[in-house]
């Protein structure tokens, strides 16, 4: 520790490079510490002088890491969340409550796990869960949270990874919306489309009633901004829309949603929740996590047997 202190300007040096690496920008940071941009940069040129190595290759938009940069970066975001997560633990051994962090979209947050609360307290009754929402597409670092729903492609050496399900895409709407507007498309009703105007999925009603009579029917759009809005507008029979099976499992098994039809989509996704491997794992956390994921798949195996047709046992893979 006495050749760390000797290393170092002052630990106040620590904290302001780790905010400007983590903005990847000297005025953000000094935002975030509520200093001026040449504060940020004289405390930063100070720490580069006393390790005697740049730490920031300086650009017009901002600041990028250099190899040694990247290096110290990491460590000290390792310390400063294990420090984090210590006084964390210190707080909740005083309070006798445990809190847990989730990064989730809005979508699933309102829809799947707000009709799940009552069952998460009788499990957890110590337990503090908060929420991180995501407005947009589930993508992206988990940064300041215990854990974070994602649709992953790929391994991330920056996350551990808990998968839940592939990713799996559903038209939906409520029974009356099916039985008035979809047992017949070959009439001349019209068929609303609920969606996000973000949709990366925008052709997706020829994925789903292509050969089903599409051509003869007119489909009227309506957009929202929040995919849980999307959702909501179905479950009150405005529409069809689409259905992530992550976020619509519940009512589809509670029948407030059906199918609209039987054609089932996947990607090559897979849905998962992410960690970051910088913070360290509590045994709370991963007890949350698993509630989650068996309650996922057992609404899925329900979803599969009131309605066989979409063969989701298959798709899922005997995980459901």
């Amino acid at each position: 520790m006495d050749k760390l202190r000797r290393r170092l300007p002052s630990m106040n040096s620590l904290f302001t490079f780790e905010a400007a690496a983590r903005c990847g920008n000297f005025s953000k940071a000094a935002e975030e510490l509520n200093v001026t941009p040449a504060a940020v940069s004289r405390m930063v040129s100070r720490l580069e002088e006393h390790l005697d190595v740049a730490l920031f290759a300086r650009q017009a938009g901002g600041a990028t890491l250099t190899g040694p940069g990247r290096i110290l970066f990491d460590a000290i975001a390792r310390g400063f969340s294990g420090i984090e997560n210590a006084l964390r633990e210190i707080e909740d051994h005083k309070t006798g409550i445990e809190t847990v962090t989730l990064s989730v979209s809005t979508g699933f947050t309102t829809h799947w796990m707000m009709p799940r609360m009552a069952d998460f307290k009788r499990t957890f009754p110590t337990v503090d869960l908060r929420f991180q929402l995501v407005m947009g597409e589930l993508a992206g670092e988990v940064h300041d949270v215990d854990i974070g729903m994602r649709f992953v492609s790929a391994p991330d050496p920056r996350h551990e990874a808990a998968d839940i399900m592939p990713e799996i895409l559903i038209p939906i709407s409520n029974a009356d919306y099916r039985e008035n507007h979809l047992r017949h498309r070959g009439d001349s009703r019209d068929i609303d489309m609920l969606a996000d105007p973000d949709d990366r999925h925008t052709a997706w009603s020829s994925l789903f009633f292509a050969g089903e009579g599409a051509d003869s029917t007119r489909f009227d759009s309506m957009n929202f901004l929040d995919y849980a809005i999307v959702v909501q507008a179905a479950l009150l029979g405005q529409g069809v829309a689409l259905g992530w099976l992550n976020v619509v499992a519940h009512w589809l098994r509670t029948r407030a949603l059906v199918p609209a039809g039987t054609r089932v989509t996947t990607t090559q996704r897979r849905c998962q929740f992410v960690r970051s491997r910088r913070k360290p794992l509590r045994p709370i956390v991963t007890a949350v996590q698993d509630w989650i994921i068996a309650e996922l798949r057992h609404d899925v195996s329900v979803v599969d047997a009131l309605y066989p047709e979409l063969e989701l046992g298959n798709i899922v893979g005997g995980k459901a």
